[in-house]
């Protein structure tokens, strides 16, 4: 199957978290705003109860996506590995990706914990290629590092996602054992998989770009279309809250019309990510699953090799004591 098919056959995955998604981001907003409504009329501190609804819609919103995760974003992972693999899916690839995760994971603790142990490790493993741009020196230096960091840590997202691939693939081995060896597979051939930076990097700017651009235009003009008064308080609020404390607004905040403008901006991000996340997101990762799988398919990992990470990493070491 080529990647094309296969992002369309596991498409439904990421239809249905689209749905839960922008369900999400409703409820975010409506708590949101309010905590804005409701904290004014009892006190006057509007801005206090958004940051209080903001925050409460967050940790409602980040508790649901943790179950539905579990249930969609692996299970989409475990059918495109199958389509990769064995080059078919079956009719139903949501009730059989529902089916195979719960084969493998019993629990959802199990599945959290294989997922962030694996997180760990690439992490430990990206600090020292992000090392690499501190030893320039400096503010260059820094600023090298962090760009560093942050394209690692989105290639790290994909590496956990193909890792978990690799733990589907893996059925005679444990979960851990299977775990340990996706992180062998990406030290042994890194060069490889990292080959995939540039796609990685160049379809999530096209997409930001593309996407969170015209939703920018479209929030900010159902927004300019709000009474202002609105707007006009909360900037109050923002300055006097700001003054209180000895700081200073940001320069680009110099009226409500700048408020207009960061929530837009905010929003635009927001269903920017969702979007992706669902959409574009899944279409890359087919690509470096597929490398991925691949590369672990014509030399899988022998408990020798895991010598090679036992002294990169201690997460692995541990991980590694756990279930190998």
């Amino acid at each position: 199957m080529t990647n094309r098919e296969i992002y369309q056959k596991t498409l439904s995955f990421s239809l249905r978290r689209a749905l839960f998604d922008i369900l999400a981001f409703l409820v975010l907003g409506a708590l949101t705003f309010g905590g804005f409504l409701l904290m004014e009329k009892l006190s006057g501190e509007g801005l206090v109860g958004l940051v209080i609804g903001l925050l409460l819609g967050i940790v409602v919103v980040a508790v649901a996506l943790r179950y539905v995760s579990f249930t969609y974003k692996a299970g989409q992972i475990a059918m495109m590995t199958r389509a990769i693999t064995e080059g078919e899916l079956p009719e139903d690839v949501v009730a059989e990706g529902k089916r195979t995760v719960k084969e493998r994971f019993t629990t959802i603790a199990a599945f959290f914990f294989i997922t962030r142990a694996v997180s760990a490790i690439f992490r430990q493993l990206g600090r020292g290629l992000t090392a690499l741009g501190s030893m320039v020196g400096g503010e260059t230096g820094s600023n090298v590092a962090d760009a560093i960091n942050s394209a690692i840590q989105v290639v790290i997202s994909y590496l956990c996602d193909c890792c978990l691939g690799w733990i589907f693939y893996r059925r005679e081995q444990t979960t851990t054992k299977a775990a340990c060896e996706g992180a062998v597979l990406f030290f042994k051939h890194g060069k490889t998989l990292l080959k995939n930076l540039g796609r990685v990097a160049g379809l999530g700017l096209a997409s930001l770009v593309v996407i969170g651009g015209a939703f920018m235009g479209v929030f900010y003009a159902i927004f300019s279309s709000l009474p202002i008064s609105g707007f006009e308080m909360i900037y109050r609020e923002l300055v006097e809250n700001v003054a209180e404390n000895g700081g200073t607004l940001p320069g680009f905040i110099t009226g409500p019309g700048s408020i207009v403008l960061v929530a837009a901006a905010l929003a635009a991000v927001i269903l920017w990510s969702i979007l992706h996340s669902v959409f574009v997101r899944p279409f890359i990762l087919v690509g470096v699953l597929r490398n991925y799988m691949e590369s672990g398919m014509s030399e899988v990992p022998t408990e020798a090799s895991f010598a090679l990470l036992d002294e990169k990493s201690p997460r692995f070491r541990k991980l590694r004591a756990q279930g190998v």
